[in-house]
């Protein structure tokens, strides 16, 4: 019997095989021209599963992309770990900022290169290679359970129809997550929470079609220029948002929890440096680290109208349009925000043009416990890994269905990741470390040895 670091060891070059083979697979659920490339890949992580020894492996068709589920019961007494994952990928636009291209992974210094790579596929990848090694090393110490989605990166839609309707199907003990962040492989850590999210995209009209704008310029209001004002106007000058009750129902954190969750290594010239900025930017009052885990945020994602192309072309547009993301803690609500949102946004729009806000999706932000027994046990099997004991921290993403599980399922869950925040998540160039996907595969069988010792 091989022990979990020699069996990685020896399997080293066929795991990054088999990965590199996952992210080649288009799959950007976004982008409906992608559809083959979503549909084959749920295909290939199917079949993996299938090899790796899970039974009753099945593609379960959905309104729109498909789940894959599989499982291994071996003895109900025992507990049982629900292993979630998503399949899908962000758009990688643009593409003219890729070194390499996004779909043909490449290793450099160390790191895979490739749309995916640390969002979800390495990580998620990381649960069957482990349970491969469990099967064929008789090591399962707890029964377990799959379901690796292709929606996440558009919000989940059917993922809650589907838990909804396969409660007794999913019934588990606990929820592991891979797709989180560690501060460091010299410094492992354990998100205990992540922020939730509320998704719309605003239009602004003006005029009834594109027009000259040495004509018309200045007589007319121009969308792109509304919008703009509008958008800045949302923070006061101490970075604050504006929209009225979007503070009311924030969770303060007491002095005692804001000190210890800054204790965390973090080092602001080197996150400036990465980052190539001067200066950082935030509500003034918190720490960087706070700005990112515990105080809600809005954000532009993305904003256009008029003439994009090559050259000059001198148009007053017709419209305008911009996607913005608000990142909630715990106590706010993600519904609620949205109308808070929409109703301001419209309050303030001039009579010069009109407006359109249209919620895309959202998630409730969530506290994961560290007094648990799966806490416990990834704390205990990071140490064992790391020789060194993991760091709680606060996450700033969003993985609404967290909220979902605990809902619909009453699982808590534990978010077990292995990426970096400097993985280039749903930028050009993501990446992920080769150390950090093995160093998953050697630490996910020791967290099911010790959550199974734990539970008894």
């Amino acid at each position: 019997m091989q022990n979990i670091k020699d069996y990685v060891e020896a399997n080293k070059e066929r795991f990054l095989n088999e990965l590199f083979e996952l992210l080649r697979f288009p799959s950007v659920s976004a982008d409906p021209q992608y559809k083959e490339g979503v549909l084959n890949t749920a295909e290939f992580v199917a079949k993996k599963l299938q090899d790796a020894g899970a039974d009753k492996v099945e593609i379960c068709p959905t309104a729109g992309y498909p789940i894959v589920y599989g499982e291994k019961i071996f003895d109900p007494s025992l507990p049982t770990v629900l292993v979630y994952g998503h399949y899908d990928v962000q758009p990688a636009d643009p593409l003219e900022l890729w070194d390499t291209p996004p779909f043909e992974p490449t290793v450099r210094d160390g790191k895979i290169y490739a749309r995916g790579a640390a969002d979800d596929k390495g990580q998620f990848y990381m649960h069957v290679k482990a349970f491969e090694y469990m099967m064929e090393n008789n090591q399962l110490a707890c029964n377990i359970k799959f379901m690796i989605e292709g929606e996440e990166e558009v919000g989940s839609e059917n993922l809650g129809i589907f838990v909804a309707a396969n409660k007794e199907r999913l019934k588990a003990d606990v929820i592991v997550i891979s797709d989180t962040s560690m501060i460091s492989l010299e410094n492992p850590s354990i998100e205990t929470g992540l922020r939730g999210l509320s998704y719309v995209e605003v239009e602004v009209t003006g005029p009834n079609r594109d027009l000259h704008s040495g004509v018309y310029g200045g007589a007319v209001a121009n969308p792109a220029t509304i919008l703009s004002k509008m958008i800045a106007s949302l923070h006061d000058e101490n970075n604050h948002i504006t929209i009225p009750g979007f503070y009311d129902d924030v969770l303060e954190l007491t002095a005692e929890e804001r000190k210890a969750l800054n204790e965390a290594p973090f080092d602001v010239e080197e996150y400036k440096t990465d980052l190539g900025v001067s200066e950082l930017w935030g509500e003034n009052g918190y720490t960087a680290i706070e700005h990112t885990g515990i105080r809600p945020t809005l954000e532009v994602n993305g904003i256009w109208g008029g003439y994009i192309g090559e050259g000059a072309k001198t148009v007053l547009p017709s419209k305008a349009y911009a996607k913005i993301s608000m990142r909630l803690v715990p106590n706010q609500n993600s519904d609620r925000v949205t109308k808070l949102f929409k109703d301001h946004f419209e309050a303030i729009a001039p009579k010069s043009v009109k407006v359109e806000v249209k919620p895309h999706h959202g998630g409730e932000p969530v506290v994961t416990p560290t007094d648990s027994i799966a806490y416990k046990a990834a704390e205990k099997a990071l140490e064992v890994t790391f020789n060194k004991k993991p760091i709680p921290t606060r996450g700033g993403g969003s993985i609404p269905i967290v909220a979902l599980f605990e809902k619909e399922l009453g699982i808590k869950t534990v978010l077990l990741g292995f990426g970096l925040d400097s993985d280039n998540l749903h930028s050009p160039n993501e990446k992920y470390g080769i150390e950090n996907y093995l160093k998953g595969i050697e630490t996910i069988p020791l967290f099911h040895k010790y959550y199974a010792e734990l539970s008894k």
